[in-house]
């Protein structure tokens, strides 16, 4: 199996973040819920949108959440899914987990307001939706509903296995669940059910277009925006006709793996299977991201994808300038010998090695950052551009690359012998305070934050990013595809053609 392991949102340098100093109610259909008010923003934690998926729920489609009585304290987050012992997440986790977080606009208006549901990255094997502080988002413009739901992950949202018949996707039903609830209850919150963006990162971006190609989301979300992300990322080696391994993995293969996992532990079924408990699947936790073959995903997202069979919606779509300088995104050994990394390319691109090493030549020293551009021309800024005229043969489309190359750090980053440069998940905390905190920016970068808040939420509203006070940005069409670049006081036209050797790539 190939994922990606997306940036876990952990603590950032920070300038502080202030307590909450009132609270709210509001009436949903599952019972009243009172919240947490913070100036001019509301925030509801931890809101039940789906039963708990244990014990004999482990490995089934989420089941409606029970309602409750009496007031419902949401004023703190639940704990995140059960995830990859390797990359640990801060806080509890538990399979107890499907819960989603609602950040409001305090203020009212006279119209509902547009609705953004955010799907957390992680590689499928980890994340939390409780990290992502939405305040930036519904503060900016008229005011954007954001909705943070978790989701399973791993090998307790993913499992493939003979013994259940519908397996594979778990965790994108889980998802579907959250947006029938958007859907059933969002209009409590002054949310307007009838103008939903489905959005995410890296994993988050993957679920969004699986999601535009099951025949389950339909109706459910009316835009759609991928950030590091779609239904034709592939990763190396690329063994025949020039393709890799995707997110979304033959169902066989899975299944043979679930029965190497059922050997190991001992369990001969899935009731077995579903009494163990959560801490003996540690070592199979990264081993499983969604498969296709059942009625979540019927055939694979890039398939469907490339006939033109997915959701007629809007979409915001793009990339990092330098998405693989991050070891998580590639990974990206550093310090990277000639001799490696000659290897390197010449067991990831059988048939096609002498050209790329004459396009992308080794350097003496360390060449972790020539292998880290060459991973992310042809991984993300080949297959994203790619699936932006895709988009744009059918649907409004826009088009982005994040180019802030002096981008805050996340805390914890491997140290690597090269700048990181705009590193996959580098964009996000300019539209989330992660973990509540926020980013060490310059004043340029400050005025960045408010430039994509501003795009996003414009876009949530009406599906173009263009709005009163922002750089224009031009949609992406066959004749004209403008890729808007996203930088500190350079916000305008990019040239991901040259910069990330689009031609090369596409001769081959």
């Amino acid at each position: 199996m190939r994922v990606v392991a997306a940036v876990v949102a952990v603590v950032l340098l920070v300038t502080g973040c202030s307590a909450p100093r009132a609270v709210d109610t509001v009436d949903t259909g599952g019972g009243r819920l009172i919240g947490s008010v913070t100036g001019d923003i509301r925030t509801f934690q931890g809101i039940p949108f789906a039963a708990p998926p244990t014990g004999q729920r482990r490995w089934r489609p989420p089941e409606p959440a029970a309602p409750w009585t009496g007031t419902r304290d949401a004023r703190r987050p639940a704990p995140a899914c059960v995830q990859s012992p390797h990359d640990p997440v801060p806080g509890p986790q538990s399979e107890d987990c499907l819960y989603l977080n609602v950040t409001t606009p305090a203020a009212g208006l006279d119209r509902p307001r547009p609705v953004l549901v955010w799907l957390y990255g992680g590689g499928f094997y980890q994340g939390n939706a409780a990290e992502y502080h939405a305040a930036r988002l519904a503060g900016s413009g008229d005011g954007t509903v954001v909705v943070t739901p978790g989701y399973r992950l791993g090998v307790f949202g993913f499992l493939t296995h003979a013994g259940l018949p519908d397996s594979g996707a778990f965790g994108l039903a889980d998802q579907h669940a959250a947006l029938r609830w958007v859907r059933d209850n969002i209009a409590a919150f002054g949310g307007d059910p009838g103008n939903v963006t489905l959005a995410g990162q890296s994993a988050g971006a993957m679920s969004v277009c699986a999601h535009l190609t099951s025949p389950g989301s339909a109706g459910l979300f009316h835009r759609a925006i991928l950030q590091s992300g779609t239904c034709l990322v592939e990763w190396p080696p690329y063994p025949r006709g020039g393709r890799g391994f995707t997110p979304y993995e033959p169902p066989d293969d899975y299944r043979r793996q679930a029965g190497e996992m059922s050997a190991e532990l001992g369990c001969p079924d899935v009731e077995c299977l579903r009494g163990l408990p959560a801490d003996r699947f540690g070592g199979w936790m990264a081993r499983f991201s969604p498969s296709y073959g059942n009625s979540v995903l019927p055939v694979h997202p890039a398939e469907a994808f490339r006939q033109g069979r997915f959701h007629r919606v809007p979409v915001l779509v793009g990339h990092t300038r330098d998405e693989a300088r991050l070891p998580f995104a590639g990974p990206v050994p550093s310090p990277l010998s000639t001799a490696d990394y000659v290897g390197r390319i010449e067991g990831e691109f059988p048939g096609r090695a002498a050209g790329i090493l004459s396009e992308y030549p080794p350097v003496d020293g360390d060449n972790g950052q020539r292998y880290a551009q060459l991973a992310t021309d042809r991984s993300w800024a080949l297959t994203t551009r790619r699936a932006q005229f895709e988009f744009a043969r059918a649907v409004p489309t826009f088009a982005y690359e994040f180019a802030d190359r002096d981008a805050p750090r996340y805390d914890r980053m491997p140290a690597v012998g090269y700048p990181y440069g705009a590193f996959h998940g580098s964009d996000v905390p300019y539209l989330f305070d992660l973990a509540g905190e926020r980013a060490a920016f310059t004043p340029r970068q400050v005025e960045l934050t408010g430039t994509l808040a501003g795009y996003w939420t414009r876009f949530a509203a009406t599906g173009d990013p263009n709005g009163p006070g922002l750089p224009p940005w031009p949609a992406f069409t066959a004749a004209a595809p403008h890729v808007q670049s996203l930088a500190p006081g350079a916000v305008g036209p990019a040239d991901v053609v040259t910069d990330h050797r689009l031609a090369f790539w596409e001769s081959g």
